[in-house]
């Protein structure tokens, strides 16, 4: 599932796989910006079928934050 949550943010972010890790974000992503970020959000919650709560929206700040709220929900990343 790790693969594809990357190929989710690559397609969002219009960026290579290879240039995403834990520790990808707003800051090191040029297109992740307010708007992208609810792309992000709807691709995750249709590609995983769940709602993320309003908290865990304003706490995603990291690919590392996307894996753990994901987690946290029972999905599986492992590949």
């Amino acid at each position: 599932m790790s693969k594809k949550l990357f190929e989710i943010l690559s397609q969002v972010f219009s960026v290579p796989i290879s240039e995403i890790n834990d520790e990808s974000s707003p800051d090191t992503i040029e297109k992740w910006d307010s708007f992208n970020s609810l792309v992000l959000i709807d691709e995750l919650e249709s590609a995983f079928n769940l709602k993320f709560t309003v908290a865990e929206m304003t706490d995603t700040h990291s690919v590392a934050d996307i894996k753990r709220h994901l987690k946290n929900r029972g999905v599986s990343l492992d590949e």
